[in-house]
């Protein structure tokens, strides 16, 4: 199914890489991101649900808050663990923007962004 298309969607991310297929992979491996090449050659991704492309580049500084882009996950401590086993490092535990369930990583090339789960309907 394509995306979904409209005014003021957050459609495409460029995500800075100190080596693409480094990068690649631990968002392969932690997220279960889908990799291609586009037309051009370079690597790009889409998100598990197809809602979300973009790619990663080079000769760019890691991004650290300022922007802080979210990543949507079943369970925050399941994300940081495989984050951690991917190379990654934890930014910013679970529990500090409680009542919401978050987190933040860094990526291998420095990047930091946030993990949020998603409540149940039990709350949790």
């Amino acid at each position: 199914m394509p995306p979904t298309l409209g005014n003021g969607k957050v459609c495409y991310i460029e995500i800075p890489a100190l080596d693409v297929d480094l990068s690649a992979a631990f968002y392969r491996k932690v997220f279960g991101w889908q990799t291609r090449k586009r037309g051009d050659g370079q690597l790009a991704f889409d998100d598990t649900v197809g809602e979300v492309s973009g790619s990663w580049v080079l000769g760019r500084q890691a991004a650290a808050p300022g922007l802080l882009v979210y990543i949507m996950v079943d369970s925050v401590a399941a994300a940081l663990a495989a984050v951690v086993a991917q190379g990654g490092e934890v930014a910013q535990p679970m529990g500090m923007d409680a009542p919401e369930v978050t987190a933040r990583f860094r990526d291998p090339a420095g990047n930091v962004f946030g993990l949020y789960q998603h409540p149940t309907k039990d709350g949790r």
